[in-house]
C-alpha cells in the first residue's frame, strides 16, 4: 500500500495499514495517526508523509463526490414528486373560470375621476371667460358634467363648421362632433364611443342631440352612457348632460375575462324558479309571472347597477357603480317586459 525503499516488519506493515483507514486529522489536531519510526530512514519518512498527503487528498475527492451524488439524488427525487402531483391534480371538467373576485367589475375610483373632471371644469370655464369660480355639477356616480350653470352656457358655442349662413345637417353634426372632442374630459367618452341616436329640432327652435356610448362589446343598459346636448340656431349652448361611463378601455379589458356560466335557454329556465323584484314609485314589489308568459333570451349585455347605498353614505363610499354581464330577456303575457338575469351569478339583477 506504501512504496518505502526501507524494509518494514508485520507490525510496522499493520501499523501502516491501519493509518490508512483511519479517520485523517488536520495538521495540529494534536491526533496524527504517526507511523512507526523506529528502523525508518529519512527517505522512508519523506515517502510516508508523501503517502499521507495522497490520502487525505483522495479522501476529500471521495467525500465531495459523494456529497455531489446526495444533493443529485435529492433534486431529482423533489422533481419526481413535484411532477407527480402535477399528475394528480384532477382536470377541471368544466372548463375555466371566472375570476370571481373580478366581478361585477367596479368603475375606477370615484375620487380620483372627481379631482381630474372639476380640473377640467376650471380650465373651461376659465377658456370662456367665467369670472368667478363655480363648482361643477357633476353625476354622482360617473363624476361626467351634469348640467351648466346657465351663465356659462349663454358664453358658449359649438365650433362653426363652413360659411353658410345656415350649416347642414352635416355641418351641424360635424360641428358637434369638434365639440365633444374639446369637452371629453368632462363628458366621459370620445366621439368614437358614441353613436348619435336622434337629432330633432324643437318648435322652440332649439336642436337636440342625443347619444349613447357603445364602448363595449355588448349593448349598454341600466341608463348609463347617456349623452344630451342642446344648443341654439346661433350655435350657442342651451344645456349639456352626460353620465357615460369613463375609463371605458380599462372596464373593456376587465369585462374581456368574464364569460357568461349559462346559456340563454338556461337563464330562462332559473328566471321562472326565482322571484321577481322591480322597482316602481312606490318602492320594491315582487311580481310573478304566469303560465302563459313567454321569454325569449334576446341578449347579452352590460348592466350598469348602481350599489346599495345606506343612509348617509355617497355613491363613492359605497363602492360605486357596478358591471354586470346579464342576458336580456323579453317578456310577452307578463306583467314586465323585460328581464336582466346576471349570466354569472344567477340572479335577477333588474326588470322593467
Amino acid at each position: 500500500m506504501f512504496s518505502s525503499d526501507v524494509p518494514t516488519s508485520d507490525s510496522q506493515y499493520t501499523e501502516v495499514l491501519l493509518c490508512a483507514f483511519a479517520p485523517l486529522r488536520e495538521p495540529g489536531s494534536g491526533s496524527m495517526c504517526l507511523l512507526g519510526t523506529e528502523g525508518v530512514s529519512r527517505k522512508g519518512a519523506k515517502a510516508q508523509r508523501k503517502d499521507r498527503k495522497g490520502i487525505k487528498l483522495r479522501h476529500h475527492v471521495f467525500s465531495t463526490s459523494r456529497k455531489k451524488n446526495v444533493t443529485l439524488v435529492v433534486v431529482v427525487a423533489l422533481a419526481l414528486m413535484s411532477g407527480a402531483c402535477a399528475a394528480l391534480r384532477p382536470t377541471d371538467t368544466a372548463g375555466p373560470r371566472t375570476e370571481v373576485r373580478l366581478y361585477p367589475v367596479a368603475l375606477a375610483d370615484l375620487g380620483t375621476r372627481l379631482e381630474d373632471a372639476s380640473q377640467a371644469w376650471y380650465q373651461i370655464s376659465q377658456h370662456y371667460g367665467l369670472q368667478r369660480r363655480t363648482e361643477a355639477h357633476l353625476d354622482p356616480y360617473t363624476a361626467t358634467l351634469q348640467s351648466v350653470p346657465p351663465e356659462l352656457a349663454a358664453s358658449i358655442q359649438l365650433p362653426k363648421v363652413g360659411d353658410d349662413a345656415k350649416p347642414t345637417e352635416e355641418q351641424t353634426r360635424e360641428s358637434l362632433r369638434r365639440f365633444i372632442v374639446e369637452w371629453q374630459r368632462l363628458i366621459g367618452a370620445t366621439p368614437q364611443e358614441l353613436s348619435l341616436v336622434e337629432r330633432t329640432d324643437e318648435t322652440s327652435g332649439t336642436k337636440v342631440a342625443r347619444y349613447e356610448q357603445r364602448p363595449f362589446r355588448y349593448p349598454l343598459r341600466g341608463g348609463f352612457g347617456k349623452l344630451e346636448i342642446r344648443f341654439g340656431n346661433d350655435r350657442r349652448l342651451v344645456s349639456l348632460s352626460s353620465n357615460c361611463l369613463p375609463d371605458s378601455e380599462r372596464l373593456q379589458a376587465a369585462l374581456n375575462q368574464v364569460s357568461p356560466a349559462m346559456t340563454g335557454e338556461e337563464a330562462v329556465t332559473r328566471v321562472k324558479s326565482q322571484p321577481i323584484t322591480v322597482s316602481s314609485g312606490n318602492g320594491q314589489q315582487t311580481v310573478t309571472l304566469p303560465d302563459n308568459a313567454v321569454l325569449d333570451p334576446r341578449q347579452l349585455v352590460v348592466y350598469v347597477l348602481p350599489p346599495t347605498q345606506t343612509p348617509g353614505q355617497t355613491p363613492n363610499e359605497s363602492g360605486g357603480l357596478e358591471l354586470h354581464l346579464a342576458w336580456e330577456i323579453n317578456v310577452t303575457n307578463g306583467p314586465i317586459k323585460t328581464i336582466y338575469f346576471d349570466a354569472v351569478s344567477s340572479q335577477v339583477i333588474a326588470a322593467t
